[in-house]
Formats: C-alpha cells, sequence, structure tokens
C-alpha cells in the first residue's frame, strides 16, 4: 500500500478529522502499534499515518503535517523523543552555525496553541538547546493583528504549530521566534497574519499549509510580497499536484525528501507525498528557467518530509497522554529551510527564491525518486538539476540562502 494510501484509510478512521475540530473532544489514549526505534535507521521502514488536518474548503487552506498514528488511527504519543533530532537534521543539512539572536524566525498558523511555548520548553531541553521563551524576549506569541486575544484552540493546528516551532528550534537555536496566529485557515486571515508578521520584523517567514489553486490566488500574492524577508512555503503532502501559496512566485516552495541514516551518513531520495508540478494561474519568475513549464514551477528546494523517516515532535494539546511524536509532511521542510535562511543572514537583500537558482554548489542534488505520474518529466521525478519534487536540491550549509 502507498503512503498516500495509507494516508486516507488511517483519516477514514475518523479519528483524526474529529480531532482537528476545534470544538471536538480530546482523542483516547494512543497505544503503540510498532517499534518506534528504527525510524531514520536506514532500514525500510512503514508505518501507518495520518493527516493532523482535514482538507480545507475553497479559499481555506490545511496544515501539510502527517502524524504516526496507531492501529485505532490516534496520534502514537510516547514518552521519550523517536525519529530524528537536531544533531541529526543538523548533520544530515551540514549545518554548523548556530545563528543569532538578529534573527527572527516567524511561524504563521492558524488557530491557536496555548501550550506552544511550554511545549517548546520541553523539545529544547530535551536536545540541550538554550530556553527560548517569552521572559528572556527570544519567543513572542501573537494573533493575527499583533496583539494577544489568540483564536480558538485546535488540536490539529496546535500539532502543526509545536512541529513548526522545534524545527526552527532545531537548525537555529539562537533565532528569535514569533509565532503569528491567524484566526482561522481561510487565506484572508492566514495573509494578514503574513503582513502582520513581516510588520513586527520577522526577517524569515514559514508558512506550513495550502490549497488547491484557484483563478483568483493572485490577488493574495502580495500578502507574500514582502522584498528582503524570505518567506518559505510548503508545497503539499497530496503528491504531484500544485498548491498555494507555494504557486507564487514570491515565495521559496520547499518540496520533501525521504532521508535515512547509515552510521553518519546521510542520504535521499524524492518523497512520494511531496507536491509540485506547474502552476495553472502564476506566471513564472525571471530566476526560473526550465524548459518544461511556462509559469511558475514548484518547488525550489527541498528537506525531510517522509513521515516514515519523520522527525521528533512534542506536542500535548488536548491529547491524552501528550508527549512525543513522530511528524511527516512537507511541514516539516518549510520551517527546516526557513531557518536555514535565517543562519545565513542574508535575507536583507534577498529577491524572493532567486538566490539559490545562483548557488546550486551549495545544494545537495536529489536524483532519485518521484511523486507521482506526468509523463516520467523531471516535474515529477527526481533528476540532476532541477526538478519538482526536490527542486534545486537540498541544503549542504548555508551557502544557497
Amino acid at each position: 500500500m502507498s503512503l498516500r494510501a495509507r494516508t486516507l484509510s488511517a483519516v477514514s478512521a475518523l479519528a483524526i478529522v474529529v480531532a482537528c475540530s476545534p470544538d471536538s473532544p480530546a482523542p483516547p489514549t494512543a497505544v503503540p502499534s510498532a517499534p518506534v526505534a528504527d525510524v531514520g535507521t536506514g532500514q525500510a521502514m512503514r508505518f501507518t499515518h495520518a493527516r493532523v488536518c482535514p482538507s480545507a474548503a475553497p479559499g481555506a487552506a490545511r496544515c501539510h503535517s502527517l502524524v504516526r498514528v496507531n492501529d485505532s488511527a490516534q496520534p502514537l504519543a510516547s514518552s521519550g523523543p523517536s525519529g530524528f533530532g537536531p544533531a541529526d537534521l543538523r548533520a544530515a543539512y551540514s549545518i554548523t552555525s548556530n545563528g543569532s539572536s538578529a534573527q527572527t524566525i516567524a511561524i504563521v498558523d492558524a488557530y491557536d496553541d496555548p501550550n506552544a511555548e511550554s511545549d517548546l520548553a520541553v523539545y529544547r531541553s530535551q536536545f540541550g538547546l538554550a530556553a527560548c521563551t517569552t521572559a528572556n524576549g527570544c519567543f513572542r506569541k501573537v494573533d493575527q493583528d499583533g496583539g494577544t486575544n489568540y483564536p480558538r484552540g485546535d488540536m490539529g493546528w496546535a500539532e502543526e504549530i509545536s512541529l513548526d516551532l522545534d524545527m526552527a528550534s532545531a537548525i537555529c537555536p539562537n533565532c528569535r521566534i514569533l509565532l503569528v496566529e491567524a484566526r482561522t485557515n481561510a487565506f484572508t486571515n492566514l495573509a494578514a497574519a503574513v503582513d502582520r508578521a513581516a510588520a513586527l520584523g520577522a526577517t524569515v517567514i514559514s508558512n506550513s499549509y495550502g490549497g488547491s489553486e484557484f483563478s483568483s490566488e493572485t490577488s493574495y500574492e502580495g500578502h507574500y510580497n514582502h522584498p528582503g524577508i524570505a518567506i518559505t512555503v510548503s508545497t503539499g503532502d497530496n503528491g504531484y499536484g500544485v498548491e498555494f501559496p507555494a504557486a507564487s512566485r514570491y515565495v521559496t516552495a520547499v518540496g520533501g525528501t525521504s532521508l535515512k541514516k547509515s552510521g553518519s551518513s546521510y542520504s535521499e531520495t524524492a518523497w512520494d507525498g511531496a507536491g509540485s508540478g506547474c502552476s495553472a494561474y502564476i506566471a513564472k519568475p525571471s530566476w526560473q528557467t526550465d524548459a518544461g513549464c511556462t509559469k511558475r514551477t514548484v518547488a525550489d528546494v527541498a528537506a525531510v518530509a517522509d513521515p516514515n523517516t519523520g522527525v521528533a515532535v512534542y506536542d500535548t494539546y488536548r491529547l491524552h497522554p501528550g508527549g512525543w511524536l513522530v511528524f511527516g509532511g512537507t511541514s516539516v521542510s518549510a520551517p527546516l529551510i526557513g531557518a536555514v535562511y535565517a543562519l545565513a543572514g542574508n535575507t536583507a537583500g534577498l529577491t524572493y527564491g532567486s538566490y539559490a537558482y545562483a548557488h546550486t554548489s551549495s545544494l545537495n542534488d536529489v536524483v532519485s525518486g518521484n511523486n507521482g505520474k506526468c509523463g516520467g518529466s523531471y516535474l515529477c521525478t527526481a533528476v540532476s538539476g532541477f526538478d519538482g519534487p526536490t527542486g534545486l536540491g537540498t541544503p549542504k550549509g548555508t551557502g544557497a540562502f
């Protein structure tokens, strides 16, 4: 059974869909159904996963997260971390710097996670990262208007928030973090939250959400047009196909890989769930020159996203028992790449996603794997050089950012 088939099967059990409703009760206690210590060891393990957010209505977005679940399709929590942690992610992508407090990574998501700061504290403490709190000025949480009138809570988006905060911390532990919570998952609110993040001084804005393309999506592009600010967007986890806002010419569209570890070495292939392809509506940016798509091509770069080689995340909001979860989806790769931009520290002169196209030698070229059927073209097949699922490749240090 394919990953997407497993995902749909788990969702059909209703547990995850119900858990995403802000008014729903917490799910029952998760019971382990498979050993979790094998994630990231290079073994060909396959696990059951489910989407943490349901499909979105037109004009709205869903988060791009997949969580490991048990046989009852409940999030599979454990008392200790499993999956890739900061040391693995930093080693896989040749990251050596811890960054600077001069850089602020904004995380834009919908709804509220009341436990965001306390859950982040557990993650950072577990992996020996310095505290990032409101009290020490490292962490700040606001609503889309810049205040503290937070929206209602939502379990699915809270898991997304925990994932995003943890990935930003893993790659750039010394960066400041700004969490901006949109009132709902409607693009009108998410776009307003992006503008708010820019107005509050973010140097990087990470967006781990998307929805099907629509004919009026160009009217929202201006909200993602903030020269001098790196804006990363996940490409989705439905396989071949394009979503907005990843299709915007003003963002870095981040695809996904399967990251495997063997000893102290890491290797990557294209993840079959990553979104990619040719936009139906958005013009091709001048810095993109591939010949097989007359409009905007997705993705630009990539990082780990396969839930079978997933990452450790700590989350407790309305999850009983709360604890350590294993996540995948391009919701992993978008904040990870955003944090790499922050480490590079050169976003002041950044013209959208163009910098990486002039610095391909500073990326790991992913040359195998695919995410669907497109006649075997580069739009859905990893090839030498640029391709749809992984773009120009994955970070090899910070030189391409």
